[in-house]
């Protein structure tokens, strides 16, 4: 894939996530997000922070869910490589945090975990569906 495809790829990606990910946790969970963690949140989000996750994190599903289904022409590979990496990632977070976090909600680990398998999963496909449109 030439490199100024790939960037085009990355942005729509990001585009997506970021979306998707605002709207999951400004609105549709921020209530539940703020009933379990409130107590944790900062008292101004730190966005250099978010923009370095934001970045990475769509970066790895580009690399590690959405090429290697354009090289098998697969639109399933893609998603459900995009939501295995979403379950690894979210697990990584919320399974470390209840181990080593005090009191860390179990429900909020459930939640979290389900919504990167949806929002990873989501987006890889997002991905795969504008890359075979680019290429």
């Amino acid at each position: 894939m030439e490199l100024t495809t790939l960037m085009v790829l990355y942005v729509i990606m990001l585009a997506v996530f970021l979306a998707l990910d605002l709207v999951w946790l400004g609105v549709v969970a921020r209530g539940f997000y703020t009933r379990h963690l409130g107590r944790f949140f900062a008292d101004k989000v730190k966005w250099s922070a978010a923009i370095v996750f934001y970045g990475l994190f769509v970066a790895g599903m580009l690399i590690f869910a959405v090429e290697p289904a354009l090289d098998r022409h697969s639109l399933l590979r893609a998603t459900l490589f995009g939501s295995l990496y979403g379950l690894f990632t979210y697990a990584t977070y919320d399974l470390t945090n209840l181990a080593t976090v005090k009191d860390w909600p179990v429900a909020i680990v459930v939640v979290d975990m389900l919504w990167g398998v949806v929002l990873s999963g989501t987006v890889s496909l997002a991905g795969y569906i504008a890359a075979t449109r680019l290429l």
